[in-house]
């Protein structure tokens, strides 16, 4: 039986360790509400962009730009897909969901290469796969920001139009809501018309009609400049969306491991009220024993 030190000890570890995870699951509430009110404050722009997309591809029919291309050959064809994962663990099952749907991803398309956003746990695993990682952008456990989304639309962009790969996929959670968290994945480029369609009526917009603009210089030309805002925002949401998704799902755990160092320390508890109270006990029937030995005498 453990001594009533040892208990003592084990139990102020426990209450520890609920300090921590309880500090966490409110830092985490914080960020949460905080990435979700950035994200309903940029919809609107990356939505507007959408629109005007959509217009030109409904107005002008095939638009000949370079964010339509598809590579004839699947041998040299190559796919890069980003993959956002988070800059740490305690998170429950958070990063694995994200691994097995890049994996299925990577088994589908030709020729994948990872980008990693963020995530240092995330580039830890892909470097023992046998996946190569082009690039690795990390911004360390911060809410991201349109910036951060900029420097990695402006280097995918910019590989897309040098030839490097031609497709772009990515791969993040997206929280449907606080207990409903789903790794998503889709395509960027090439664009496809009904996907644009589909994206502004998931934002709350509704199905836009085939209409008629004329845009300045050119139709091509206002195209070309709206197409990486609007990959900036895609990516951008996704960052966002990955961040809420992380902070819930740490928020999750957290309240899980509270939970159970809770009901750890209760039955610690008893455990050391009752050898406490056989301490007492002993103690009094020595006493007791004593006592009776100093009256026969």
């Amino acid at each position: 039986m453990a001594s009533l030190r040892d208990v003592r000890l084990r139990m102020r570890a426990i209450e520890q360790t609920l300090k921590v995870t309880k500090a966490m699951n409110l830092i985490s509430t914080a960020k949460l509400r905080k990435g979700r009110k950035m994200l309903a404050d940029t919809v609107p722009y990356f939505s507007r962009i959408q629109k005007s997309m959509f217009d030109i591809i409904s107005s002008e029919g095939n638009v000949k730009s370079e964010f339509f291309r598809k590579s004839d050959s699947l041998k040299s064809y190559r796919t890069a897909i980003i993959v956002i994962t988070s800059d740490k663990g305690l998170a429950g099952g958070y990063n694995a969901n994200v691994y097995r749907n890049v994996i299925e991803l990577c088994e589908i398309v030709q020729n994948p290469v990872l980008i990693i956003i963020g995530g240092s746990v995330g580039y830890r695993y892909f470097a023992h796969s046998p996946y190569k990682i082009l690039e690795h952008f990390s911004f360390h456990p911060q809410i991201p920001t349109v910036e951060h989304a900029a420097e990695v639309s402006e280097y995918v962009v910019s590989q897309y139009l040098w030839g490097v790969f031609d497709s772009i996929h990515i791969v993040y959670t997206h929280m449907f809501s606080m207990v409903k968290l789903l790794p998503t994945k889709h395509q960027i480029i090439p664009l496809v018309k009904e996907k644009i369609q589909d994206d502004i009526f998931e934002i709350g917009g509704e199905k836009r009609v085939d209409l008629k603009f004329e845009f300045l210089p050119s139709t091509g030309a206002v195209f070309d400049v709206l197409v990486p805002q609007y990959i900036k925002g895609v990516i951008y949401g996704a960052m966002v969306e990955a961040y809420a998704s992380e902070q819930s799902s740490r928020m999750k755990a957290m309240d899980e491991a509270s939970k159970s160092a809770e009901d750890m320390l209760a039955s610690l508890k008893i455990s050391y009220n009752r050898a406490r109270q056989a301490g007492i006990t002993q103690e009094m029937a020595e006493i007791t024993g004593g006592s009776t030995a100093l009256a026969d005498h």
